[in-house]
């Protein structure tokens, strides 16, 4: 199969994550109803731990988290800011509409950005930092009306992007040693591991939605529901990305936000009023822009063989 023969499943799956992923959501929502939010971050990791297990031994890999000290590090940290991440937004499409909870996570790319600019000392041009910042103006479109509707939990949501940013930055590092079924597995393990002692002191504690709780009925379902929408669609991303370059994918994601908006719709009459879709057309399209010069700036770091052959290779030029 060519390059170009791998591309075009590449999209197929990174559309089937973009369909899949709001239905995490969806469950979510369902399920925190009537189950404390931690007891469903939980059990995403329980069921995506039962259903990657045997996908990981029937392709050949082992189940053993590896001990070594950096990756163990990596390992338990990329668990912990997942849960992060994931109770964050249960608890936010707990009571918020889930296309704006959405948008305003979709600020992940500027700040996995400012994060590479003044954490990791990475070379980021001004256009990049601007699109960065208009970025976070376009949320402010989307927080503000939720933050006077539902308080405090709409920021709940940056919360998420924080997280998942961090956990971006992790799985990139694991990449190069891991490979992402076993990863995957592995993940939701640690996770498992992490989640019980906290549940439990916040149960002893009386922390709201950091307990235990046993769910009933249809509940169980919406709860596993969770964890099977995950283990799916993050799969499908995860061999999207082995498929097809980051660069041509990137802008596809955003392909998420018309599916989130329309099982929100479906499943809970939740529209998006005006503010929400003009912050929504201000992230995206700030995230397109920087999108556009990561792919300029890897373009201008490709010096052609021939013209350093030849001697005639240039400095590449800085798009930012």
């Amino acid at each position: 199969m060519n390059q170009t023969d791998r591309i075009l499943p590449g999209i197929v799956l990174m559309l089937a994550f973009c369909a899949i992923a709001p239905l995490i959501d969806v469950a979510s929502k369902l399920a925190a109803q009537e189950v404390a939010v931690g007891t469903v971050t939980l059990g995403r990791y329980v069921v995506q731990g039962l259903l990657m297990a045997p996908i990981a031994l029937l392709l050949g890999h082992s189940l053993r988290i590896p001990m070594q000290g950096r990756l163990l590090a990596l390992g338990v940290g990329r668990a912990a800011v997942s849960i992060g991440a994931t109770f964050c937004f249960v608890a936010a499409v707990r009571v918020m509409p889930i296309a704006d909870a959405l948008a305003i996570a979709f600020v992940e790319p500027f700040i996995i950005l400012l994060i590479g600019r003044f954490v990791m000392a990475e070379e980021v041009g001004a256009r990049r930092l601007g699109a960065a910042v208009v970025g976070f103006i376009g949320a402010l479109f989307v927080i503000q009306p939720s933050f006077v509707e539902f308080g405090a939990v709409a920021l709940f949501p940056l919360g998420t992007a924080l997280f998942f940013a961090l956990y971006m930055l992790i799985t990139r590092a694991l990449a190069r040693d891991v490979h992402p079924v076993p990863m995957q597995f592995q993940t939701a393990l640690l996770a498992v591991i992490l989640c019980l002692p906290v549940l439990w002191v916040g149960g002893a504690l009386g922390v709201d939605q950091v307990y235990l709780d046993q769910p009933h009925g249809i509940f169980w379902v919406f709860c596993a529901a969770v964890g099977l929408a995950s283990t799916v669609s993050h799969m499908a991303m995860s061999f999207a990305l082995k498929l097809a370059p980051s660069s041509t994918l990137a802008p596809l994601h955003y392909f998420e936000m018309v599916t989130a908006t329309l099982f929100g719709y479906l499943f809970f009459d939740d529209f998006p009023n005006l503010a929400t879709w003009f912050g929504v057309a201000i992230i995206v399209a700030s995230g397109l822009y920087i999108i556009h010069r990561e792919r300029l700036t890897a373009k201008a770091q490709r010096v052609p063989v021939a013209d350093v052959v030849s001697g005639s290779a240039q400095a590449p030029v800085r798009p930012d």
